[in-house]
Parts: structure tokens; sequence; C-alpha cells
């Protein structure tokens, strides 16, 4: 049954879980997947913990008695959050050990309203990665512009960092600048880089949703239509290829830095005339990771056709659909700077929810 699951594997992507909760952990569900679905990591996002602690009732007398000690909602959170997350990296150990520490990951993000503020973020990531104290774990950041310093800053004081919220190849290649920024000057001050492991979100089916929409108001089933979003990450892959293969890259691999991977998020088909396993089996190469809702990995299971590399095959016809776009007038610039700003606003929006949900437990 998880025969294509082990194909997408062997393939060299490496499958993340984009789940997490606390009945996930207690129930065995998330062990099931480990054992028997090829699944070697966890991300995490504001409204992945909005989603699990709103809808279970394990989280509550954790929360009542978070309140009688006084402390505060956000705290509360945290509380909840890390502890999650801990338990979690745990159960991931053995992955992490006879992955060579690339896998076994799990992922918790900054607080969303610290998105603009490079200092918060740099302070807030130092406090999650201590408050956890796991070697697996990783801080998510979001990759606007002030998040970029915060990429620099944490990876250059060894902690590594998935970043978020990536919608385009030129953001992207900031992002590994960023990150090969923190690891040059980790090797300048003579400090270890052989540990540090770094993942950055490129973000796929909000392309397709958002420029679909666009398309639509050209023309009725236009040519281009689910072509976008696609073809921006095997763009976005073609750049991580030319970073990964320079002398600048390679001069830091020779001292046993790992370069950061590409990850495949926001993979759920969000269009249901769409196939829904395209947005894991179009994206297979090797040194990728795919993180995925449960509902997408089972419909992998259950249908997924894997064909091997599905990346590198397609660069040449991914440039052609992205000068096909411009000409048909799609303002892809545009198209990222809003999804990168809707982007914040929702995990803000989840992570407000988060702490009225726990404004609202009481006995």
């Amino acid at each position: 049954m998880s025969e294509a699951l082990a194909a997408v594997s062997n393939a060299g992507v490496s499958i993340w879980l984009d789940d997490l909760s606390r009945d996930r952990l207690e129930s065995g569900s998330l062990v099931e997947l480990i054992d028997n679905s090829h699944v070697v990591g966890v991300t995490t996002n504001p409204s992945i913990f909005s989603a699990a602690i709103s809808g279970s009732t394990l989280y509550k007398e954790d929360i009542l008695a978070l309140k009688a000690e006084g402390l505060s909602a956000s705290d509360i959170v945290t509380e909840l959050t890390t502890s999650d997350v801990r338990n979690a990296c745990d159960l991931f150990l053995p992955t992490f050990l006879e992955s060579n520490q690339m896998d076994g990951r799990v992922s918790i993000e900054v607080d969303p309203r610290l998105a603009y503020n490079t200092t918060e973020t740099i302070t807030q990531g130092k406090y999650l990665h201590s408050l956890v104290n796991r070697p697996n774990l990783l801080i998510k950041v979001p990759a606007t512009l002030d998040g970029l310093p915060a990429i620099e800053e944490l990876t250059a004081q060894g902690i590594s960092v998935n970043v978020t919220l990536i919608f385009s190849t030129p953001r992207y290649e900031a992002v590994m600048d960023a990150f090969i920024r923190g690891i040059e000057r980790r090797v300048a001050n003579g400090l270890p880089v052989s540990d540090i492991h770094s993942v950055a979100s490129f973000f796929v089916s909000r392309i397709d949703a958002d420029i679909d929409k666009k398309l639509d108001a050209i023309e009725a089933n236009h040519p281009l239509r689910g072509k976008a979003a696609i073809a921006n990450a095997v763009l976005a892959y073609e750049a991580y290829l030319k970073v990964a293969t320079s002398p600048r890259w390679e001069k830091l691999a020779q001292l046993g830095a790992n370069m950061q991977r590409p990850l495949w998020a926001s993979t759920g088909v969000k269009d249901k005339a769409y196939d829904s396993t395209r947005y894991v089996v179009e994206l297979v190469a090797p040194h990728c990771v795919n993180t995925m809702p449960e509902g997408t990995l089972n419909e992998v299971r259950s249908h997924g056709v894997v064909r091997g590399d599905t990346i590198t095959p397609a660069i040449a016809e991914s440039h052609k659909v992205f000068g096909d776009l411009e000409k048909a007038g799609i303002n892809f610039t545009s198209v990222v700077n809003f999804l990168e700003d809707d982007g914040v606003v929702k995990f803000e929006k989840a992570w407000e929810e988060l702490l009225a949900n726990v404004e609202a437990v009481t006995e």
C-alpha cells in the first residue's frame, strides 16, 4: 500500500508530515506513519496548532493549570506547542540519528506577528530553540525581507532554521544567500558547521490558486491553467542546483557544511479538477523535502504514479511557461508579493484565534 511513498523516498525526497497534535502523539498515529508511510519529519505552523488545540480536549487540563499559575494566553500557547514539539522531536530521534541528522526534524514557528521585526524574530527564535532544547528542532522563520537577517543571524549562532513563506525564485535565492552568510560567519569564527541543517519552504498550491483566478478572467479553460505552481518550484530547484554546485558552496561543503534543502510546502491540491498527487509526483528530485498533510499522503499512497526525477527534465519547459505567463499579462511579482503578505496575515489570524481559544477555556 505504500509503494508510491517508498518510490518518492527512494528518489531522494524526504517525506515530512505537515501536521502535529497531542492527539496524534498520544494515539500512536504519528508512530504509525513513521513505521509504515516513510514519514521522516514534521512541520507545524500557527494554523496547525490552532486546529490541534481548539479541536481537542487533551489540552484543557494543562491550560487550566497554567492559567492558575498566572500565565498569559501567549505564554500558555508557547508552553503547549513547545511541549508537543519536544515530544515529537524525541519520537523522531532514531530517524535523526539514522539519517546523519538530515531528517527526523520537527519545526516550530516564531510568532507570526514578528514577521516584519528582525530583532524580535531573532530573540524568539533563540528562546524557542533553548526552550525545546532538542538537537533535531528547526526554527521556522518567514522569508520576509525582515526575516532574511534573522535567518543569517540564527544560522551564525548555530541554530538550524526552516525558512517559510517563500513564493518566488528571487526571494529563495536571497534566502540561500542569508543561510550561506550565516555558515560563512561560523567558519570565519572557527565554529563547527556540520551539525547545522536547514530547509527552505517553497509554497506551491497557493501559486496556482491565485494565478488560475487571473487566467480564468482572461479566458475560460486557459491553456496555462495549473502550470504556474509546478513551473515555479522547478525553477526554484534550478536555482538550488546552481548554488549547490557553486565554488562558494563547494568551499563550505569541504568543511562539512550541509546545503540548505528545498522543501515543497502547501502541497495539498486546492482545485479538485487537478490530480490530488500532482504537487508530490511532479516535484520529485534528489535532496528535496515534501511536507504534506495526511490527506495528500494518503492520496499518494493510493494512486500516486512516481516517475523518478520529474524536476530536472522540466526546467526548460518551466522557463517557457513563465515566458507565456508574462505574455498573457500575469504580473508574477505582484502575485508573490500578495501571497507573502496574505500568508503572514493568515498565520497572524490563526495565532490570534489560538490565543482566543485558550482564553475561552474554563472549568
